[in-house]
């Protein structure tokens, strides 16, 4: 299955996405397009998650760091899951962060490659996200990407396989692409 995008002749909004069903996929919401994600396979969930502790590992008391499914919810027209996010606490509520995370993780997936790489993006980037990371799992490849001073995105770092990168935002922490990958071999 691929990731799809649904248009209706009015715009979702996050109301409509209560009313969606529990079936495993991921269900987003940018400037009132659904978008329609299937569940993910092993390499994506094991370098999300491996990420996830590297990240949480390393976190400072005032942040917080969650693995999707997890709601950023900045309007009634947007709503979005990053694979990985991390927040201001005091933004946090029990149900949804209502404000731009400060670093949003996407983990490719052949499906979902595109929306990524253009649409999530740009939505990140609108909403003020200050980092936006992409993880590809094929080969292990991290790219960093920082809101410049005209708050476009920029990149800062690209590292792949057994690189080493240095993050200084949104706090210190060092990641290792191919070390993400746990017992899997990269391809």
């Amino acid at each position: 299955m691929t990731s799809m995008s649904v248009t209706a002749s009015t715009p979702f909004t996050v109301h409509d996405l209560e009313g969606m069903p529990d079936d495993g996929r991921r269900y987003e919401l940018i400037d009132g397009e659904l978008l329609v994600s299937p569940a993910p396979g092993l390499r994506h969930q094991t370098i999300s998650l491996r990420l996830y502790r590297v990240l949480d590992d390393a976190c400072p008391e005032d942040l917080y760091v969650l693995a999707a499914p997890f709601a950023v919810r900045t309007d009634l027209s947007n709503e979005v899951q990053p694979d990985v996010l991390v927040a201001r606490f005091a933004e946090l509520t029990d149900k949804n962060l209502p404000a731009a995370p400060v670093l949003a993780v996407e983990v490719l997936s052949p499906s979902g490659r595109l929306i990524d790489l253009n649409l999530k993006r740009a939505a990140y980037q609108r909403m003020g996200t200050p980092s936006y990371w992409v993880l590809d799992p094929d080969p292990p490849d991290l790219l960093v990407l920082e809101l410049d001073t005209d708050g476009q995105y920029q990149e800062v770092a690209r590292v792949v396989g057994d690189e080493v990168f240095e993050a200084h935002r949104p706090f210190p922490v060092r990641v290792v692409p191919i070390e993400l990958l746990g017992r899997l071999r990269p391809r």
